[in-house]
């Protein structure tokens, strides 16, 4: 029997046809090449920068450059010092409005626009139907997912974000996932087409959604059952992450347990943990799964993934009373920050994935003894205002409830009482106004037709982005720095204080370049500058230029 050959018989000569194709497809394949390699530079096949693979949007709550400086000892080198190493660094950022929270704060982040337009002014504001305070992103149409409790929908958030850009854009294809300790700051970043926006449960301390973005992953059922806070926090004690964060030593005053040493018990077990160091660790592990389980950043598709972190005053006391926690909790959100840096670029490499890091660009206030020092200052009561205020009224107009309710030191008028007496509403509230204006400790008072129609000033722009006609009252009453405000129906009672508070805007990775700028910038810039590098529209309520 002959043996097998190995060897192939030799193909025919080719025709002169055959020899013509292959002569044209030569041109072709070589192109086809260039751009096999341009894509995997991320790279455009004319040179441009391509766009990258992820972007990651990150927001920390209360962030303050102070802070965020003073502890540079404690940190390691893959965290904060890297990110102010290597990274495109706006020292210098404010928000487009005043009267900054965690929700108007995220909505701002994610659209480029102000309250104005995007319509979160607050955490909460009040129904003028029901005259009761409603939170922001609550729905009666939509039940939870991994919990009982949050009726929750990006409804009120009037206009689209860079999410749901990049949605549109990609025909669906691009993944969206959003993930904070906070419900509305999950929600508001991730926006209406996300794949999930996730949040900590306050009742189980399990991660969960609304049934708005579907069922829950079945990742985070796993997370949820392995290695989430809600199954081992009753075992947890809060101690110093280091001896170095026990004895280092920034604040002037206050006096703290040194080492502190916390635990989480009774009903507020899981808010208290939000406001702890460990929830920074908590939300770094749970982006880190959310990589890790999901497709983000595997194709030249751009994803995006926006993370919340906290940096605020555990259970939100004065700082005097936990100094060192808020070192600790500075130190967590290092290492947070190093552990989802590290993750992406194991994924998909760090000249792929675009960083940017801002704060919420506001700070708990401490309730200082000023008249111990002799400062000026007094108490504003909003509830005695709303009392005196009404009386007023009644004396000019006639008998009737004329104050419907009060919120946030604004009034809201009852329109209907001034409808059937035949009032004008504008004259009503310019009376109002000046009543208002001859109360102890009160700088200022705008009436919404003031916010809507009047003359613009340099002193009213970033009061009249804060107000929308939907949930914001008739009259905003400004007290006097230094006063103490005080409403006892809302539990609220602070300090005020309108010294800017400094934090930063930082871009990092794909093509940024290590670069540190002091001027001003506001951080409605941050979603044009995201878009552009993504190649897509900005939000439609954005009309603010990129950043670069």
């Amino acid at each position: 029997m002959p043996l097998r050959s190995n060897i192939s018989p030799r193909r025919p000569a080719a025709n002169a046809a055959e020899l013509r194709a292959r002569y044209l497809l030569l041109p072709l394949l070589a192109a086809m090449s260039v751009l096999t390699a341009g894509e995997a530079r991320g790279q455009s096949t004319d040179g441009a920068p391509g766009v990258p693979r992820i972007v990651v949007n990150i927001l920390i709550d209360q962030l303050r450059s102070d802070y965020l400086e003073a502890f540079m000892p404690l940190y390691g080198e893959d965290g904060f010092k890297r990110l102010l190493r290597e990274g495109r660094v706006y020292t210098q950022a404010e928000y487009p409005s005043a009267g900054v929270d965690v929700a108007s704060a995220a909505a701002t982040v994610a659209t480029g626009s102000a309250p104005a337009s995007h319509g979160i002014t607050a955490r909460r504001w009040i129904d003028r139907k029901t005259l009761r305070p409603v939170f922001c992103v609550d729905d009666g149409n939509y039940a939870g997912t991994g919990t009982s409790a949050d009726h929750s929908s990006p409804a009120n958030l009037s206009v689209s974000t860079v999410g749901d850009e990049l949605k549109m854009a990609s025909d669906g294809k691009a993944l969206v996932y959003a993930i904070a300790p906070m419900r509305e700051a999950a929600i508001l970043t991730g926006g209406h087409a996300a794949d999930a926006a996730l949040w900590i449960d306050d009742q189980n301390g399990g991660w969960c959604s609304s049934s708005y973005y579907g069922k829950l992953p079945e990742w985070v059922d796993r997370y949820n059952s392995t290695g989430a806070m809600n199954s081992r926090l009753e075992g947890v004690t809060w101690i110093p992450s280091s001896a170095k964060v026990g004895a280092f030593s920034y604040f002037l005053r206050g006096v703290s347990k040194n080492p502190f040493e916390h635990k989480f018990k009774g009903m507020d077990r899981y808010t208290d943990f939000k406001t702890s160091a460990l929830v920074n660790t908590e939300v770094g592990n749970a982006a880190v799964a959310c990589l890790q389980n999901t497709d983000l950043g595997i194709d030249w598709v751009t994803d995006q993934l926006a993370v919340t972190f906290y940096a605020g005053n555990y259970e939100h006391r004065p700082v005097g009373m936990a100094p060192t926690e808020l070192q600790d909790t500075y130190v967590r959100l290092d290492k947070a920050l190093a552990g989802l840096i590290d993750a992406v670029h194991r994924k998909v490499g760090l000249q792929n994935a675009l960083f940017v890091l801002t704060s919420t660009g506001y700070t708990d206030e401490d309730n200082y003894n000023l008249k111990e020092y002799r400062v000026p200052t007094g108490t504003f009561d909003m509830r005695r205002a709303t009392a005196l205020l009404n009386m007023y009224l009644v004396a000019v107009y006639g008998q009737g409830n004329f104050v419907e309710a009060c919120y946030g030191r604004q009034f809201y008028l009852n329109h209907s009482l001034i409808e059937s007496k035949q009032l004008n509403l504008a004259e009503v509230m310019a009376r109002a106004q000046e009543f208002l204006l001859q109360l102890s400790g009160v700088k200022d008072v705008y009436t919404s037709t003031r916010l809507m129609l009047g003359a613009w000033t340099p002193g009213i722009s970033r009061i009249r982005a804060g107000y929308h006609p939907r949930c914001s009252g008739d009259l905003l009453v400004e007290v006097m720095p230094g006063w103490h405000y005080v409403n006892e129906d809302t539990r609220e009672n602070f300090l005020v204080r309108d010294a800017y508070i400094s934090y930063p805007v930082i871009f990092f990775g794909h093509t940024t370049q290590s670069e540190k700028i002091e001027t001003l910038v506001s951080v409605d810039r941050i979603a044009p500058t995201l878009s552009k590098a993504m190649r897509i529209r900005a939000p439609n309520a954005c009309g603010k230029a990129p950043l670069f």
